[in-house]
């Protein structure tokens, strides 16, 4: 193996952080200027991403104050593309805009940004970042317009009704990023040429609207969760899971194009994750425009993405499918637990030689989910750590096939219980399953919570428990992902136990496991038994069974909160109670007295039991 001096010089590289500005703070050369922003996106999409980043910045404004200041900027641009020597034109992108928010009269004060403005960047910009809301309810929910008015509007200006739509999208999500935004406007206008031209408007609307907001609530929480593992685990956990992403995806690329794919993409992380908009669509047209020069050794997939535009072909890239791995490539990377000098090379270049190990394994296995590869790294990383001390390193790690197999097993294993019971009892009851596994760990969370969160946990099953062997690994453990980052960012936002902040906090490959494993939460003081903690009133009886479903729920949680070592037979019994008082008091003359006389006999007997 010959990982040696230039594995080495590009791990330098790709793990030295600069010491100086970032340069979205720092002048710029020719090719990150505003006017060659303007040149390379074209008007259209250069007012696109200028109208996400005022309307995320300022989410209060009002669309024609936000127009206008795309206005100005496009002003500006237009003119830099034929003086590039002005001073202005040679600003840094970001502080071109911030500029423009704190020079427009009055604003700043009017939206209570003027401390902000006070500030010289980078504080400046860290400052506008902290005053971005993304709380649902905010920004007041968007009234639909007609479908007639709608259709009418577009043709008769479809730029303005395109414009409006980027800004409404963007100001209710501000940590979302511009290509995506752009993406999501495109989609939108599909919509738009399709259903004005349907006889049923309205039906043909609401059968699409969905679609088009699917991809921009998951590319949210995709883009979220990236920014919170920068933020908490650092750039080192984003490059290593970058690294397992970009060798699945393209497994004929050989490493030093992986490596420089992985650095470019994490940098691009760093300015969409600082909300520098115009930098983040700017550097992934520059790092597609790599990807499309050689695609012939990263994947020929990437053919229907390079014909693309440049914004449509970025998001295309983040989605394509894995390439089909190289022919005659091993099954297996033996020379890692064969090699007599794993030890001198772990030694001498730990993190080269780690990130090798996850490339080679990665390529082999798009089966597997992102987070049970770096589960995989990071047990090799502590396989070497304990063999290289011992009197015999090669006997010790040569184990370490058999050590990841099983570590692999256990993950398989867990994902084929959860999906087995999916598929015996169907959503609803998987829920409950849920419902009563979190309400144990995290009785902190309130019913809304346990619910919201359940529910999703649930959705996963329905989305991944019937696709092939190849696929369900990295469909469950990824949406799952998701779902468990919403909750560590909620822990991060108010804490819910000391157990949660372990596994939010430890490690990003082993948040999963972590919190599949936490048991019940000792140190949680239950909920005291008071007369409003079980109700019972006569609107049970004109309950919809969607509705009773939910309540049955509700019920399920506010028992466990009282008493979480309850039994799952215990619960059983207890809603067998409750469904048996409401067939009773719903038959009853009068619901309200019969439910006043049953409800504090239910909650006897529901005592007595757990009390056993």
């Amino acid at each position: 193996m010959k990982w040696g001096t230039f594995i080495s010089f590009i791990f330098l590289l790709s793990f030295t952080e600069s010491k100086t500005l970032p340069r979205r703070y720092r002048d710029v050369d020719e090719k990150d200027t505003i006017g060659h922003c303007f040149t390379e996106l074209h008007e259209e999409n250069f007012k696109g991403v200028a109208m996400v980043m005022f309307a995320q910045n300022v989410q209060e404004s009002t669309y024609e104050e936000a127009a206008k200041m795309v206005k100005d900027v496009t002003d500006l641009a237009q003119k830099c593309v034929a003086s590039k020597e002005d001073a202005a034109c040679l600003k840094p992108l970001t502080a071109i805009f911030l500029d423009e928010i704190c020079h427009e009269q009055g604003l700043p004060e009017k939206y209570g940004l003027a401390a902000c403005c006070a500030k010289a960047d980078p504080e400046r910009n860290e400052c506008f970042l902290s005053h971005k809301n993304s709380t649902p309810g905010f920004i007041p929910h968007f009234k639909k317009p007609d479908p007639e008015e709608g259709c009418k509007q577009y043709q008769e200006n479809r730029a303005a009704l395109l414009g409006l739509y980027t800004y409404e999208l963007a100001r209710r999500h501000p940590f979302l990023y511009s290509p995506t935004i752009l993406s999501a406007a495109g989609h939108y206008e599909e919509m738009m040429k399709a259903c004005c031209q349907a006889d049923d408007k309205a039906a043909c609307f609401n059968e699409k609207a969905p679609s088009v907001m699917k991809p921009v609530k998951e590319s949210g929480l995709t883009e979220q969760q990236t920014c919170e593992i920068l933020k908490k685990f650092g750039e080192r956990t984003l490059k290593a899971l970058k690294l397992v992403q970009i060798s699945q995806k393209f497994p004929k690329a050989d490493f030093a194009t992986v490596n420089k794919l992985v650095t470019d993409v994490v940098h691009i992380h760093t300015e969409c994750c600082h909300s520098d908009m115009m930098d983040c669509i700017h550097e992934r047209v520059k790092l597609t425009e790599y990807a499309c020069s050689h695609k012939d050794t990263i994947s020929t997939k990437l053919n229907d993405c390079c014909g693309k535009s440049e914004v449509e072909r970025s998001e295309c890239i983040v989605h394509l499918e894995n390439d089909d791995r190289p022919e005659g490539l091993s099954p297996t990377v033996r020379e890692f637990i064969e090699d007599k000098d794993v030890c001198e090379h772990f030694a001498k270049e730990k993190d080269a030689f780690l990130a090798k190990f996850v490339y080679e394994y990665s390529r082999r296995h798009p089966e597997f989910s992102h987070l049970m590869l770096l589960r995989v790294g990071k047990g090799y990383e502590e396989l070497l750590e304990n063999c290289c001390t011992t009197s015999n390193p090669a006997e010790c790690y040569g184990k370490g096939e058999e050590i990841l197999k099983k570590q692999v097993q256990e993950s398989q294993e867990v994902l084929a219980t959860n999906c087995n019971l999916y598929k015996t009892v169907g959503e609803y009851f998987f829920q409950n399953a849920l419902l009563v596994r979190y309400t144990k760990k995290m009785p902190q969370l309130s019913s809304k919570e346990l619910l919201h969160f359940t529910k999703e946990m649930a959705a996963v099953g329905a989305m991944c428990c019937h696709l092939s062997e190849d696929k369900i690994f990295p469909c469950a453990e990824g949406y799952a992902d998701l779902i468990l980052g919403q909750i560590c960012r909620r822990h991060y936002a108010r804490s819910i136990n000391p157990h949660v902040c372990k596994c939010c906090s430890n490690s990003y490959a082993l948040r999963r496991v972590c919190i599949s494993n936490l048991g019940i939460d000792e140190k949680y003081v239950p909920i005291p038994l008071t007369p409003d903690l079980f109700t019972f009133h006569e609107d049970l009886c004109a309950t919809q069974e969607t509705e009773l479903q939910k309540k049955k729920q509700e019920l399920l949680i506010r028992v466990i909160k009282y008493k979480p070592t309850i039994t799952e037979e215990q619960l059983k019994t207890i809603i067998t109670y409750f469904l048996d008082m409401r067939e009773k008091c719903c038959k009853a003359e009068n619901h309200e007295a019969c439910f006043t006389e049953e409800g504090p006999k239910l909650i006897a007997k529901s005592q007595a039991l757990v009390a056993q």
